[in-house]
């Protein structure tokens, strides 16, 4: 395995990390469709252990069904459930996003709150998901520690923690404020395109000359598969 001293310190990489990063994916945003503060958060809550790609195919009847926080609020337990079950975990999500609203309605006449501080007071909403609120619907700044985050936080050598609350404060004292939204963004996307867990494309990978490759075994030269097993029909 790799160790970070053969590599300069983290902050002496992070700007030239950033750079690339922003060569990769110029245009990096958030993934989740949303037209309003409110439809982030609730597509946010939907989001936890699911991909964005089948949150935004469940959000549109869900927003056409519920268009402001008093909606969600009175909603149907049961309705609400059917038409977020293909996420996982819908009894509950459902749970949340009903009291995540009602709370809204009762503390902030409907409107969605425009502090971290605030927002993590919800049900069903962490500090991830405040940042991820804050950053794309109001553009306040932060850094959003999803588990791509904090993966490739630890492998480029950013940080040592596990700990998403403490991966934050480490890459806010290291990435420059301007550039905290979208270094998240991009990072993310970099987590799923090219460095993946178990087995990132670290041939194809730009950061590679930067990267110490923490937690990627010494003899991992790329992306080839191992060979497949075949699964029985009733083995799931």
């Amino acid at each position: 395995m790799a160790k970070i001293s053969r590599l300069p310190p983290a902050r002496e990489r992070i700007g030239p990390i950033i750079n690339l990063l922003k060569q990769l994916y110029p245009a990096a945003v958030c993934e989740l469709d949303y037209r309003t503060p409110l439809q982030l958060l609730v597509a946010t809550i939907l989001s936890a252990q699911c991909t964005d790609v089948r949150v935004n195919m469940v959000t549109p009847a869900l927003f056409a069904r519920y268009r402001t926080a008093r909606d969600f609020a009175e909603s149907d337990p049961a309705e609400l459930e059917s038409l977020i079950k293909s996420t996982g975990f819908y009894k509950n999500k459902a749970k949340h996003i009903r009291a995540c609203c009602q709370a809204i309605v009762e503390r902030y006449g409907g409107e969605v709150p425009r502090t971290l501080e605030e927002l993590v007071t919800l049900p069903g909403l962490g500090r991830k998901s405040a940042n991820v609120i804050l950053g794309n619907a109001y553009g306040v700044p932060g850094i959003t520690v999803d588990t791509h985050v904090g993966r490739l936080s630890r492998r480029l050598g950013l940080t040592q923690h596990t700990d998403p609350v403490k991966v934050e404060f480490a890459l806010m004292k290291l990435v420059p404020q301007p550039e905290w939204i979208d270094f998240s963004h991009r990072l993310i996307l970099h987590g799923r395109r090219i460095c993946h867990a178990r087995k990132p494309k670290c041939d194809q990978c730009p950061l590679a000359p930067l990267c110490p490759k923490l937690g990627v075994p010494s003899n991992h030269s790329g992306p080839k598969s191992a060979p497949r097993r075949t699964k029985k029909p009733d083995s799931q």
